[in-house]
Order: C-alpha cells, then structure tokens, then sequence
C-alpha cells in the first residue's frame, strides 16, 4: 500500500518503526513533554527492539551513550505525519506518535525528520549518493 506525503496522514506505529530503521540518519530530534534528544553532526542514532518488542532510541556519540528513550507502545493509537509548520522551507516533518483514551488522545513521542514518508524499494534508502 502506497502512502502519500501529506498534512494528516496517520499510520500503525508498527508501520512507521518499519520504516524509521532505514531512516535513522534522517532523525533531527525526538521528543516527549519532559525531554527531548537533538541530532548533531558527532552523534548517530540506534533504533532497535528488545526482547520484549519494547522500541527504543538511543543518541550515540563515538562509543557512547548520551541519551536514549524507551518508547511505551502500549496505548498509542496511531502517527499522524505533518510538515512541521517552523520548517517548512527546509522540508521538515513531524511524525507525533498519539496514545492514550480515544476520547482523550495526546501526543505521547514527537520525532522530527529531514523528510517526509517515501516508499522505500528494496535496496537501501540513498540520497545524493549516501546512505542515510
């Protein structure tokens, strides 16, 4: 199934992290109410399953851990994808992972990226010549 790049496309968040591990370099910053990971030239990002099946993010500076989050999938009811409105020029979107009651849902994890979706072909994703 094909999913275009538009204002309110919402997704499962299997779907997205599928599709986030062969994005991980495109990560800018990913973030909660309480606390937020920013992306820098010296820093790459980790994403990986537990044994569990429990996500998580993890901020690495050479050999070293400078952040990381443990996402709680348990209640999160979709990721909408939007541009993000202080960005738009650079082609910057938000992907808002929502959760919690139906009737009372909240944005639970926020992650920012160079671009928006893209179906992905079977070779890895490259732009300009690198992987990212």
């Amino acid at each position: 199934m094909a999913i275009e790049t538009e204002s309110g496309v919402t997704l499962p968040f299997d779907r997205f992290w599928d599709w986030l591990l062969d994005h991980t370099n495109c990560i800018l910053s990913l973030g909660t109410e309480e606390s937020w990971l920013y992306d820098a030239e010296a820093l790459h990002w980790v994403l990986f399953a537990e044994e569990s099946g429990t996500p998580v993010v993890q901020l690495i500076l050479g050999k070293r851990l400078v952040g990381e989050m443990v996402l709680d999938t348990s209640d999160l009811l979709q990721v909408q994808v939007t541009p993000d409105p202080d960005n738009v020029e650079r082609g910057y979107f938000l992907f808002k992972l929502v959760g919690g009651l139906k009737s009372a849902p909240r944005v639970r994890y926020t992650f920012q990226l160079a671009h928006g979706l893209e179906n992905l072909p079977t070779t890895p994703h490259v732009a300009g010549g690198l992987k990212h």
